[in-house]
């Protein structure tokens, strides 16, 4: 009998639906306008000299005026929007090419002016950790929670769900991760899908069996569909075996379906081997008209894996006389199980104290369920709800297991399941203040791990003890299997890998490129992304670097293997236990992924891996302003505004003749594109050597590449070599960039204004540490806008 748990459904959509109302708002209130030298003599001057004539009341470009803001409390009120000047100003975009260039040391003075008003801001006033998003569990972490909360390891019931929507460029964040109805009834029906292969209801299954018959035992035989029902053995320890492929760990009945072939007094003698060592010896019957052969069998536990079964004939023997021999006729070689059918999941979910009534075990087993569930323990009035769940179940005349599923199957449809709530435990504090342990567990799990607190976690903050620990804790999950899912779930996002999946080069001008090419590509950036951080690089090397991994594939696409795939480079094989396991094997030597130094620099960082190059690439030819705009926005952390309307894409426009760098150059004749290219093309031709696939090349349409540019503020270059070099130039800048990204996949929003001095604080560690990648997580972990939550005053 099924239960329907239509009162949970209605619960679920309701609280589901409430949650995802406007969040309470916040932001630090703003002092009082006050006269300053600072704003009279430096940035009012700067900003009417070098600005006004583009952003004031005659002309507004980028719908910015600048010569509204006339003392500190009009410059902090429109804080967001100085930071954006500041930026520009900074990286010498702004005043445009053509305009008079200020003096540097005006400048200086004027970005100095402009910080000091908002530290001065900072230091003074409250700090802001900024808004708690309620945040849904994505399908990634949905997938990850129900693995480590039930146990199974092979099923993905979120692949079926709905796509998650995206926001500041990933998809964990609060304000979009909507609950549709679609979505809800997957939800339901997950639940139920779930707690049903999680515990077994009623009497279990018959264990499977399967059967090697006598003809494709080992050793082969030529023509096995000559082999009769029976294949004999008459030498001494002669024997015939198969492997077994085990999928989980248990008891096996190894079985052997034999007949003797009895001369002389001695009956046959049987060894039943399992992977070479002997479980028991038989005496096996003589043949009966030799039909059929009778079983012998022994119990074994077995791990997952291959496994050998093997029968072992011990007592040959020939008579001379009757010129006959004493033989073991083998019909087959089974396996059987797992003998218990039900799953791992179904102890581990119904484990209690011995001895226990069925009450006082519900209780045990849902408060533990529902613990782990709510990542919080669960309070008394919920158990007590759960468990009317149960007493239903029975008063149905249904097995008290399946009221247990069932009240589990409530709890998995539950939005303390499904929503990350993080309710204040001091709501009448004026004043910022911690979230509690188990709330930072579920933050930290979620950010590194994309899934539920593990037990220590869970303990940890149990003894209120998370807080005091973070460093050491940080340190302990990077180095986890689970922190694979960084790679899997951060740099995929950041790094636009996941767009790769769909890209389509021509394949008439790139017959190379091919689903197996793509798959590598795509694992070579995983690769070395998962090592920078289990090896605790450096950020930088994400820049420039003297290793990355290949397999022959890849290597030949490169350009640095024959085409028979010898390694015409330094190896070293990839680490045991490197996660993504599966996803890319296909057997063969050409599929073996190894960590390769590379002879040259032409190579080197994310920047020149085919992945990134072939998906900022058009399908057709490279993209100078793609692969610009992806280095502004990825690595610099200055995404150039959207292009105006009506301009024309480059195709399109037929009278653009010459060289793909000359045709761009004639674009940018037009006024209101030639600022945003100024910055996006130089960039983008540096990766000109490099095809739309990544492959190396010298020449284009028959042409020399020129791989030269200059930057706006007049940096030159050519070619990738000197472009990164620039980019290492601006560690701060990148750093920066990498932080904001980091800190927005972790908290769930968008970085506001009031994230500002967090940001600094974290940037100016990885500066004093080396860059190293566990100092970038330690601090985002230990900043506030990832552990504190605002005060009850505090406002957007």
């Amino acid at each position: 009998m099924r239960f329907p748990i239509p009162a949970c459904a209605i619960a679920t959509l309701f609280l589901c639906l409430l949650s995802r109302g406007a969040p309470v708002a916040a932001q630090t209130k703003q002092p009082a306008a006050k006269k300053s030298d600072a704003v009279a003599k430096v940035i009012i001057p700067y900003v009417t000299k070098h600005c006004v004539m583009c952003h004031g009341p005659k002309k507004k470009n980028a719908d910015l005026r600048l010569d509204i803001f006339k003392d500190e409390a009009t410059i902090l009120k429109g804080r967001k929007r100085w930071h954006e000047v500041l930026r520009m100003v900074h990286g010498g975009e702004m005043p445009p090419e053509k305009q008079p260039r200020p003096d540097l040391k005006d400048t200086d003075a004027f970005l100095k002016a402009i910080n000091d008003i908002f530290i001065a801001a900072d230091t003074t006033g409250k700090r802001d950790p900024g808004r708690v998003t309620m945040r849904r569990l994505n399908r990634a972490e949905y997938n990850n929670t129900i693995r480590d909360l039930v146990g199974f390891t092979d099923f993905r019931p979120a692949d079926d769900f709905p796509s998650d929507d995206v926001g500041h460029g990933f998809d964990n964040i609060g304000d979009v991760l909507t609950v549709s109805p679609v979505l809800m009834e997957r939800y339901l029906a997950a639940a139920e899908t779930i707690m049903k292969n999680s515990i077994t209801v009623g009497p279990p299954p018959k264990p499977a069996v399967e059967v090697t018959s006598a003809r494709f035992l080992q050793p082969s035989v030529r023509n096995p569909d000559k082999i009769g029902r029976f294949r004999s053995i008459t030498e001494a320890k002669g024997t015939l075996f198969t492997f077994f492929k085990v999928g989980r760990e248990g008891d096996f009945k190894a079985r052997v379906r034999a007949h003797g072939n009895q001369v002389g007094k001695e009956v046959v003698k049987l060894a039943l081997l399992v992977n070479g060592k002997q479980e028991k010896v038989f005496d096996v019957a003589n043949s009966s008209g030799g039909k059929f052969g009778r079983s012998y069998d022994v119990q074994v536990h077995l791990k997952p894996g291959s496994h050998r079964i093997e029968a072992m004939f011990l007592n040959p023997y020939a008579d001379p006389e009757r010129k006959a021999k004493r033989a073991l006729n083998v019909e087959a070689i089974q396996l059987e199980g797992p003998l218990d059918t039900r799953p791992p999941s179904h102890y581990k979910l119904l484990a209690h104290m011995p001895g226990a009534s069925k009450e006082e075990a519900a209780r045990e087993i849902l408060t533990r369920f529902a613990s782990r569930a709510y990542r919080r323990p669960a309070a008394k009035a919920e158990v007590d709800r759960l468990l009317k769940f149960v007493d239903l179940a029975q008063k149905n005349k249904e097995s008290w297991e399946a009221g247990i599923q069932l009240a589990m199957q409530a709890v998995l449809c539950s939005s303390k399941f499904l929503f990350r709530v993080e309710l204040d435990s001091r709501p009448d504090s004026k004043d910022p203040h911690p979230i509690d342990d188990y709330q930072l567990a579920s933050r930290l799990s979620y950010f590194l791990w994309s899934t539920m607190p593990d037990d220590e976690l869970f303990a940890l903050a149990a003894r209120k003890q998370l807080h005091q620990n973070l460093k050491p804790q940080v340190i302990r999950m990077l180095k986890d299997p689970r922190a694979a899912a960084l790679t899997e779930n951060f740099a995929a996002q950041w790094l636009h890998l996941r767009l790769l999946r769909t890209h389509a080069p021509d394949s008439k001008l790139f017959p190379d490129f091919d689903e197996a090419l793509r798959s590598d590509m795509i694992r070579e950036t995983e690769l070395f992304f998962y090592a920078i951080v289990q090896e605790d690089r450096s950020i930088l090397d994400l820049i420039d670097s003297n290793f990355t991994f290949m397999n022959a594939r890849l290597a030949r696409h490169y350009g640095i293997a024959d085409t028979n795939g010898n390694r015409l480079y330094q190896k070293a094989k990839v680490k045991p236990g490197t996660p993504f396991p599966g996803r890319f094997e296909r057997g063969g030597k050409s599929d073996e992924f190894l960590r390769v130094t590379f002879a040259d620099d032409q190579r080197g960082g994310v920047l020149t891996q085919a992945s990134i190059l072939t998906l900022t690439s058009n399908p057709t030819r490279t993209s100078p302003v793609k692969r610009g705009v992806w280095v502004l926005d990825q690595i610099l952390g200055a995404p150039p505004p959207p292009p105006p309307p009506n301009v024309p894409e480059l195709e399109s426009k037929g009278q653009l003749k010459g060289t793909l760098r000359e045709r761009m150059e004639q674009h940018r004749k037009n006024p209101s594109c030639a600022n945003c290219h100024a910055r996006m093309d130089p960039i983008g031709f540096a990766f000109e050597n490099f095809n739309a696939i990544g492959r190396f090349r010298v020449q284009d349409e028959g042409r020399e590449i020129d791989a030269s540019g200059v930057l706006p503020n007049g940096q030159k270059f050519n070619g990738p070599k000197d472009l990164k070099a620039i980019l290492m130039g601006k560690k701060d800048l990148f750093s920066r960039a990498l932080t904001e990204k980091m800190v927005t996949y972790g908290i769930g929003r968008g970085i506001e204004y009031y994230d500002k001095p967090a940001i600094d604080r974290i940037v100016s560690a990885l500066s004093k540490n080396d860059f190293r990648f566990s100092t970038l997580m330690v601090e985002i972990t230990q900043s506030e806008p990832f552990r504190m939550r605002r005060g009850k005053d505090q406002k957007d």
